[in-house]
């Protein structure tokens, strides 16, 4: 492969432990330094295209600013999603204290990692049930981790994985195109040998025989499998399947069915004030439609986030014009068997409704499933390997856990968070015992303003906020027990990065430190992990 040399920087323009942006002949690279040594890696994170250089590095690892994708600093390897593709890595060269980058004549903005392909050798059959985050990284990553048996992915629809998370963000506003959404080319599985079972449903799984019985009454033996079947939306007792203008959002035939309703029908009501309902309100809103939002809670998101940031969302809705019906419940709907035209609350009021989304939560889809106890919301129950019996994983929304700081099981419906999953239920399929320690992260995207989330808070005894919730740009640590086990914040991006890596290494601060402050620590530059502690108080 012929390569062009360029000189991008001085040395003393770099400290040990530092990243910088520099430009090689128009070509944006990331440079970093570790002790005497630098490297080269692509300068924008291979997901959504951030540029690298405002996460962090902690030791090897750089974490992208925007969703916390991880990656290697030496060799440009892919070590957390969401994405999927690793860097490109250059060549470094030094010489009389100037930096030297070497790029390659068929420059590209990432790479597939190296994986293999299915040979006759191998005769195991390992099969994924579910086509969504938690899916599709097991896919990829069997075949990273040098898996050469049949790998089959199974889903119920009639479509390879697919960026699910914009379905009620980017897709349903209208900024994102049906092209944009698949995950893969249907040339990257077939390359890879990655069977895709589209429109295939299972309705029983057989653990001890090791074997799936379908819909259509026929059967699949498998050697391992990997249950990420994901959740069924909630509806409400008095909606029905006939009831052509009420809507649930799950699937990209979902999304698609609210786009035309909402192409004709301007008055949206949406039930439900957490993460789809509030993005679906913010996207018919932005597409032109007059939302309402009707929830139970005083706020939005107020078992989630707090009453602090769910006023303060409401107040993001309620300035681009949306409507809330709060503390109310729905009484039910008035119209035909085939169309409703009002939402009538407990409180006697009655919403004229074109459209109506409801996003009450979800269910674990489980009921296939023979032989396995279930959580009491139905839920699979599985250890730190993510195994739930001899040769069976599950990974994703269904799967409750042990949580790798405070031991507790927990169950997340995060899409980084299925993919982490995936990823590690993958290598323990192909005989690797690595315990899924990865730190729960997730974000939600309303009228262009992005909250981030790190760690898991079922509950909390308080909130220490550092920086004005109002003024959209503050940190919230949520308090436990004298310990912090999440934190949620906005327009701090570099910061939720460092507190990441912190709860990932066991290097979260007391509340009393932040109660102080952090003013000695601010005063160095770096702290013993070699990521920057500025501005983290």
């Amino acid at each position: 492969m012929k390569t062009r040399e360029y000189p991008v920087a001085r040395l003393s323009e770099i400290k040990a432990g530092e990243m910088k942006q520099v430009n090689a002949h128009g070509t944006e690279v990331l440079l970093a330094r570790i002790g005497d040594e630098c490297f080269a890696v692509g300068a924008h994170c291979t997901h959504y295209g951030a540029p690298l250089v405002e996460g962090i590095l902690s030791g090897e690892r750089i974490i992208c600013p925007w969703h916390h994708a991880c990656f290697n600093v030496k060799t440009g390897d892919l070590a957390e999603p969401p994405a999927f593709d690793a860097l490109p890595s250059f060549d470094v060269r030094i010489a009389d204290e100037q930096i030297f980058v070497s790029l390659p004549e068929d420059l590209t903005d990432r790479r597939v990692p190296e994986m293999t392909k299915r040979t006759t050798d191998d005769g195991r059959t390992f099969v994924i049930l579910g086509g969504g985050a938690a899916g599709f990284m097991a896919a990829q990553t069997l075949r990273e981790e040098g898996f050469q048996g049949r790998v089959i992915l199974i889903t119920r629809e009639n479509r390879p994985p697919y960026d699910r998370p914009n379905l009620s963000k980017d897709y349903l506003q209208g900024h994102a195109e049906p092209e944009w959404m698949p995950l893969r080319s249907d040339d990257f599985f077939a390359e890879h040998d990655i069977e895709i079972w589209g429109e295939k449903e299972a309705v029983k799984v057989n653990s001890s025989a090791k074997q799936i019985t379908f819909e259509d009454g026929n059967t699949l033996g498998y050697d391992a499998l990997l249950i990420a079947t994901g959740g069924v939306p909630r509806k409400l007792p008095f909606q029905t399947d006939g009831q052509e203008n009420v809507f649930l959002l799950r699937s990209f035939a979902d999304s698609d069915a609210i786009v035309a309703a909402a192409e004709t029908g301007k008055h949206a009501v949406v039930i439900g004030a957490s993460f789809i309902g509030m993005e679906a309100a913010s996207s018919l809103k932005t597409r032109g439609c007059e939302v309402t939002v009707v929830a139970p809670d005083e706020f939005p998101f107020l078992k989630i986030l707090g009453k602090e940031i769910g006023d303060l969302y409401q107040g993001i809705h309620e300035s681009k014009g949306v409507k809330f019906r709060l503390g109310e419940q729905v009484r039910r709907f008035a119209g035909t068997a085939e169309r409703v035209d009002a939402v009538l609350l407990e409180s006697g009021e009655s919403l004229n409704a074109d459209l109506i989304v409801v996003g009450v939560g979800v269910t674990p889809a489980t009921g296939f499933l023979e032989g396995i106890e279930l959580h009491k919301d139905d839920g699979v129950i599985a250890d730190e390997f993510l195994r739930i019996a001899d040769d069976l994983y599950a990974a994703g929304d269904i799967v409750h856990f042990p949580d790798a700081r405070t031991k507790e099981l927990i169950r997340i419906e995060h899409w980084r968070v299925a993919m982490q999953q995936g990823r590690v239920a993958a290598r323990n399929m192909a005989g690797k015992q690595e315990p899924f320690i990865a730190v729960p992260f997730f974000w939600t995207r309303q009228f262009d303003e992005t909250l981030t989330y790190v760690g898991h808070a079922k509950e909390w005894d308080r909130i220490i906020f550092d920086g004005e919730v109002a003024s959209q740009e503050f940190l919230a640590f949520y308090v436990k027990d004298n310990r912090i086990l999440a934190v949620a914040g906005m327009n701090r991006d570099r910061d939720m990065a460092i507190w990441e890596e912190r709860i990932r290494n066991g290097r979260v601060l007391s509340p009393d430190q932040l109660s102080v402050g952090l003013a000695e620590i601010q005063k160095n530059s770096t702290d013993s992990s070699g990521f920057s502690a500025r501005g983290i108080l």
